[in-house]
């Protein structure tokens, strides 16, 4: 009778430590109105679209973790990754990366880089920049900043990621050789920023998804959730590193994580027609518009992605 009552308390004790673990971790995640309603804004389809934000904002980052970070002293907030993640009811959920560089509209300030959104109005103007863009209604937002990633990944004891061919990118604080290793913060970071590669920025987005896929298998994987050693340092620290639209919660980031670990998960890059100069922008990238059309609207009707608007990049 003892003993079981002793297991019952003990029981009890780690449901009120997991309770107050998720709570904790609830109350840490930093939260700002991202998405926002607005004439004009597409109705909700099929599924749950995510907007996932790399930002390269140097926020936190003393002058020493600058230089350790390679990340330079540029001031302002950019976007370096733009992913959207449609969740289907059922199917096969697809991950896209929106190219930065893209030429779309945004609402006020014409015809620019997809990118120079987040750095004219933040957040909010990149949502409704990609909803424009995209025909896709948002419905949660996630962005992490360049100390929070790196930090994450550092939490996490680094990522093993195998690497095919030598990639050095001084600009980036790259110096990776070939074979599979465990990269450290620094190193991650430097992996999915450089587009010091033989495709550049296709490469890049390429690497970004690779490397996300990699970071949540490592943190949805046993050896991570049912380690108490690993799991609690985690809870603790990677929700402070992390910004969400209001209304977003850590559930609903755990059902994030485990879908990007889906081993169903398609992965693609917005389909592409050139890459043409053009004065004032620079260097930008048109879409196919009409296998970025065909692709979006499967998106939007929960239909299956037709495989000739996939990318393989």
């Amino acid at each position: 009778m003892r003993i079981g009552r002793v297991i019952g308390i003990v029981f009890v004790v780690l449901i009120l430590l997991v309770v107050g673990l998720f709570v904790y971790a609830d109350f840490s995640l930093k939260r700002t109105d991202a998405l926002q309603d607005y004439s004009g804004r597409p109705a909700a389809g099929s599924g749950t679209n995510w907007l996932m934000v790399g930002s390269d904002s140097r926020d936190g980052l003393t002058d020493e973790q600058k230089q350790q970070l390679a990340t330079g002293d540029d001031s302002g907030s950019r976007t370096d990754t733009i992913l959207l993640l449609h969740v289907p009811g059922s199917g096969k959920p697809t991950l896209v990366s929106l190219l930065r560089d893209s030429y779309v509209d945004i609402p006020g300030h014409g015809k620019n880089k997809l990118n120079a959104a987040f750095a004219f109005g933040g957040a909010p103007l990149l949502q409704q920049t990609v909803e424009g863009a995209t025909g896709l209604h948002i419905d949660h937002y996630m962005e992490i900043g360049f100390a929070g990633f790196a930090g994450v990944v550092d939490d996490i004891g680094g990522v093993n990621m195998c690497i095919d061919t030598p990639m050095v990118d001084p600009k980036a604080g790259l110096n990776l050789q070939p074979g599979c290793q465990d990269l450290t913060g620094a190193q991650a970071l430097g992996y999915v920023r450089t587009r010091a590669t033989p495709r550049a920025d296709l490469d890049r987005v390429v690497h970004q998804r690779q490397f996300l896929s990699a970071v949540v298998s490592k943190v949805t994987s046993p050896g991570v959730m049912f380690n108490p050693f690993k799991i609690i340092p985690l809870m603790s620290s990677v929700p402070a590193a992390l910004t969400v639209n209001n209304g977003d919660h850590v559930w609903h980031l755990a059902s994030l994580a485990f879908t990007l670990a889906s081993k169903d998960l398609v992965t693609t890059t917005v389909p592409i027609a050139g890459t043409p100069t053009i004065a004032g922008a620079g260097s930008v990238v048109l879409w196919d518009k009409d296998k970025a059309g065909r692709l979006f609207n499967a998106l939007r009707t929960d239909a299956e992605v037709p495989p000739d608007v996939l990318t393989g990049h």
